[in-house]
């Protein structure tokens, strides 16, 4: 059987799993209207006079049969302050979701998730504003929604899920920032632009430094003013709001992922790529086995958790492991890897993989050329007569190059030091400093077992990141 045969029948199976039933389509809109009709009511207690409306995937029928991904959004007036449209939205929402399981998030500005009947939904508060005049980025949701169904051709949205789909199973779906990954309406307008799921994989394994998207073409004769005004390595034009960047939110490290997974999937079609196989967690044993036998140094620095909505921990998360990474290279430690779990409740752990721990005492330091001679007499005056100093000055290469002691030469030590203070003078994020300083750990390579052995999600991450390949290398 040829390729395309083998994957059309396979897109074909897949859509069949997918795509939601006549029983599901029942039970998500009866939620649905159930939720409206309680938050508009919310509204009324309130004396709020709003709009709500179900948006998203679900008002566009896009949705995936096991994760409809209801949103409820409020439209407020625009008489209530900016500072009060989280609050305002909030205790209209937790009134509406009396006696439901309810989750507090945070994306510009809080909203609440709730568990209805075996589903989450989303009740989102945003300003009824007219196009142009946003005062929160969800303004924008409601005209999304109807420019998608005006839009995107019926034969199209079983062609959006299978993009949901893969882009799920490969890791690199949802705009959130623990994700970092591509939104629904950003594949719904990858859809529009590229007519199916396999020509936007196919548009995207030939991306070569950029790619640009620009469904009603308000840039088509003014490129100069497209590249000045937007900077990202994937830029998708939003229809409903020609200065802004759907695509902005998609981390340049997910964007290549999926270039690599559409570049694989097109070569080697498989189920795979919509249901990744379980992942074999390695067990204690083995894992002290693998960390042993691979020679480098992984140092783990655990915290407690911050008392914080997810997006707002991800965030801190986020700078700050690229903080500690580079307190680490500029000591001269080289980092092979770095990242970071959490449990987003209880604690937090920073992983570092040094080629080595520790480096020996002496660090080579390279001067000024000759030829500037005022730079070079300031460094004789300051190594010429320094009696710490291993070696040197000599020339080489036309500079002066010294041999000093290095101040740390323990990577463990550097950052308890840097650390001490919980490490905001080295960049780490204030939620995550405040953490630190009630109290943290820097373990090294096996004496992680523990937490390990405590934590199968933890357990999870450590064992993926230690194989560092894309399940679908190996398909």
């Amino acid at each position: 059987m040829m390729l395309m045969e083998k994957r059309d029948l396979l897109i074909k199976r897949v859509l069949g799993k997918i795509t939601p039933g006549k029983v599901d389509r029942v039970k998500v809109e009866s939620i649905s209207k159930d939720l409206v009709s309680k938050v508009s009511f919310a509204c009324k207690l309130e004396g709020i006079d709003a709009v709500v409306r179900v948006e998203g995937s679900v008002a566009k029928d896009t949705w995936l049969r096991e994760n409809p991904d209801i949103d409820v959004f409020v439209r407020l007036p625009t008489s209530i302050p900016r500072a009060n449209l989280g609050e305002v939205g909030l205790k209209v929402a937790r009134k509406a979701a009396e006696g439901l399981l309810q989750v507090e998030r945070f994306a510009e500005h809080p909203y609440l998730e709730v568990l209805v009947d075996g589903y989450w939904a989303d009740i989102v508060p945003c300003y009824d504003a007219a196009p142009g005049e946003w005062r929160s980025a969800t303004d924008r949701t409601p005209y999304h929604t109807d420019y998608v169904i005006r839009h995107l051709k019926a034969d199209l949205r079983g062609q959006v899920r299978l993009l949901k789909k893969f882009m799920q199973a490969i890791g690199v779906y949802g705009a959130e920032i623990k994700v970092g990954g591509f939104s629904g309406y950003l594949c719904e307008l990858l859809i529009m632009r590229y007519g199916s799921f396999v020509e936007t994989l196919e548009a995207f394994a030939s991306y070569d430094r950029g790619l640009v998207v620009d469904i009603e073409g308000f840039y088509a004769q003014r490129q100069r003013e497209l590249s000045l005004l937007f900077g990202e390595a994937l830029v998708v034009v939003d229809p409903v709001d020609r200065g802004r960047n759907v695509a902005s939110a998609v981390k340049p490290e997910k964007l290549y992922l999926f270039v690599g997974a559409a570049r694989a999937f097109l070569k080697k079609s498989g189920w795979e790529f919509f249901d990744p196989p379980e992942m074999r967690v390695l067990s204690v044993e083995d894992l002290k086995r693998q960390l042993s036998a691979r020679g480098s140094s992984m140092v783990f620095v655990v915290v407690d958790q911050v008392g914080a909505v997810p997006d707002v921990i991800w965030g801190q998360l986020y700078r700050t492991v690229r903080s500690l990474r580079k307190v680490l290279q500029l000591s001269d430690f080289k980092v092979l890897r770095s990242s970071v779990w959490s449990d987003e409740n209880a604690v937090s752990v920073f992983v570092f993989e040094l080629e080595q721990r520790t480096l020996s005492r002496v660090r080579r330091h390279v001067g000024p050329p000759l030829e500037r001679k005022s730079e070079s007499e300031h460094f004789l005056d300051k190594y010429a007569g320094n009696k710490a100093a291993f070696s040197g000055p000599y020339v080489e290469d036309g500079r002066w190059v010294v041999e000093i002691p290095r101040k740390t030469t323990d990577a463990v030590a550097l950052l308890v030091e840097k650390l001490a203070d919980g490490g905001k003078g080295v960049g780490v994020a204030s939620l995550i400093a405040g953490s630190i300083r009630a109290g943290f750990e820097v373990l090294v390579d096996d004496e992680i077992a523990k937490r390990y052995g405590a934590s199968v999600d933890f357990a999870r991450f450590l064992t993926d990141f230690l194989a560092g390949r894309p399940f679908w290398l190996v398909l």
